[in-house]
């Protein structure tokens, strides 16, 4: 199992061609997964928000097939580390304490305005976006990445996709720069 450890916020796991693409990754053991109950909770919340018409049991589905995959992804014990992170919103601070809670060395979150360098870096922490942590995976694993995404494409099945198409999707997912690396190997 990788050692390297990174908590994956809510907004990366809300779109589920960004989430599956990482959580592959995590299955080759390119990193180790963190995530909390209060994370998954707001994937909870954001998924039937952005799709109203889903079965809730779908989302539930998907959140327990997560942690039976990843059974040590999902960190307990964070709570009292909340209230002594200074963060721009007080309403992230679970995110970090189930960082530090899972030993993990970076936040995966599309919204870095709110995971500032200055209150991470003396908790040995660091924050990147999706679309860094992809183009890092790729550089440093690239045969894993490119297997995790032929996987993807193949097992996409509504709708089905190609390699190049899965490509599009995690583009518009907010991995712009992470595509245009995958389009150049390819």
């Amino acid at each position: 199992m990788a050692g390297f450890g990174a908590v994956l916020d809510a907004c990366v796991l809300v779109p589920i061609s960004l989430a599956d693409t990482l959580l592959r990754l995590a299955e080759r053991d390119v990193y180790r997964p963190v995530w909390s109950e209060a994370i998954l909770a707001e994937v909870r919340r954001a998924v039937l928000e952005v799709h109203p018409d889903i079965d809730p049991g779908r989302v539930d589905a998907r959140l327990r097939s997560m942690n039976a995959a990843f059974e040590d992804a999902c960190v307990e014990g964070w709570e009292p580390l909340a209230d002594g992170i200074e963060l721009p919103d007080p309403q992230d601070r679970h995110v970090v304490a189930a960082a530090i809670r899972g030993r993990a060395e970076l936040v995966v979150t599309a919204n870095l305005v709110d995971f500032p360098d200055g209150s991470l870096s003396p908790l040995g922490l660091h924050a990147l976006s999706p679309d860094d942590f992809l183009l890092d995976a790729l550089d440093l694993s690239p045969r894993a990445m490119l297997d995790a995404l032929a996987s993807q494409a193949a097992d996409t099945r509504r709708p089905p996709l190609e390699l190049p198409q899965l490509v599009d999707t995690l583009e518009r997912a907010g991995a712009p720069r992470f595509a245009a690396g995958v389009r150049a190997v390819l």
